[in-house]
């Protein structure tokens, strides 16, 4: 599940699929059109020996896996409005840095002209990255929270300063600002399946927001904003491999840390809070410059799931929404229902890690 505004799930190049992650047949994905594949070819300059295959999708974004001779690539062919030059910019200087500080990522590829982003015919937008072979990473395994922790330490540490968004506005009020009470009528009235659960954790909803507040601009740097399960896979050999780049920029450290602990360690009915504390531990002992010591660091990850659910709500009661959308839409809200954190869930976090965990301990 993605919080993106546009629902697109991971560009991720999956060869097992998640359980969370519905096969393309069932979301209704297509074959590539034979316009897409020309352009495609010409771009990019591949012969006529070209395979496309449908990969993983979102709601609003589709991954093409490319064979062409001994060649593999990702073709994300992107629904919604494509990412600004500025910020495809921000993700190549961002991801050349992660991976100065050992991150892994599928390379992005240009064109044969230099362009990261090409129209696509009929509309929509193309982007090709490197194919690597990936998996989803078990969040009960073992070692899974402190590998977590010291990938997100690297992360951040590598990570510039960044007051504004890519293209020079304020940051985006998606990860800090809830929507308004109001906003949820249609969807709690509307009869859907998952009408009633929505609102019932309505109810909860301004205990759950009391705490949401923009973060100290002073404090932001440049972060991924998106790490949950679909986004960071296991790579040949085992290897953490962070996809999905697209929703990059400011966010306080302490703030992601929290949202990626609770992405991770809290699948319901509970958090696992000891996951939570090694991952957190680990994050400390490489460095890792955030610290989660009030309500307002989970600001993050209550904001994009409310704001998230609210969107997908809209897209499944939308009747002029393709069928394939609304069924991707409604596979969301039963997850993000399920996962949507109880105020008790953040209160236990805070008691375990705020403050008093401010330097490392072994687990």
């Amino acid at each position: 599940m993605s919080r993106r505004r546009d629902g697109s799930q991971h560009q991720a190049h999956l060869i097992t699929q998640d359980a969370r992650e519905a096969p393309p047949q069932a979301t209704g994905a297509r074959e590539a059109s034979p316009q897409l594949v020309a352009r495609a070819r010409e771009a990019f300059g591949w012969g006529a020996d070209v395979v496309v295959t449908a990969g993983p999708r979102g709601a609003l974004g589709q991954i093409w896996q490319v064979e062409t001779g001994a060649a593999r690539y990702a073709l994300k062919e992107i629904f919604a409005e494509p990412p600004s030059e500025a910020m495809v910019e921000a993700e190549l200087d961002f991801t050349r840095r992660a991976a100065g500080a050992g991150v892994r990522m599928p390379a992005s590829l240009p064109d044969r002209s230099g362009r990261y982003l090409l129209p696509a015919p009929g509309g929509g937008w193309l982007r090709l990255y490197a194919w690597v072979d990936l998996r989803p990473v078990d969040p009960a395994g073992r070692a899974t929270p402190d590998e977590l922790g010291a990938l997100l330490a690297r992360l951040h540490r590598c990570a510039p300063a960044m007051s504004v968004e890519a293209g020079g506005g304020e940051p985006d009020p998606w990860y800090d600002r809830v929507p308004a009470p109001g906003a949820w009528e249609r969807a709690a009235a509307s009869g859907a399946e998952w009408a009633r659960r929505l609102a019932e954790r309505l109810a909860r909803l301004p205990e759950l927001a009391a705490a949401v507040a923009p973060a100290d601009p002073a404090a932001l740097i440049m972060c991924h904003r998106d790490l949950h399960p679909e986004n960071v896979l296991a790579g040949p050999g085992g290897g953490l491999v962070v996809v999905d780049w697209d929703n990059l920029g400011p966010a306080a450290p302490a703030r992601e840390l929290a949202q990626a602990l609770f992405d991770w360690f809290c699948d319901g009915p509970g958090p696992d809070l000891d996951a939570m504390r090694r991952m957190y531990d680990a994050y400390v002992r490489e460095g890792g410059p955030g610290r989660i010591t009030g309500p307002a660091d989970f600001s993050m990850l209550v904001a994009s799931q409310l704001n998230f659910l609210l969107v997908q709500a809209g897209v499944a009661l939308d009747p002029e929404a393709e069928p394939r959308h609304r069924a991707w839409a409604e596979r969301e809200i039963d997850e993000t229902l399920r996962r949507l954190p109880d105020p008790r869930w953040l209160a236990q976090a805070l008691d375990l890690l705020g403050g008093g965990r401010a330097q490392a301990t072994e687990p």
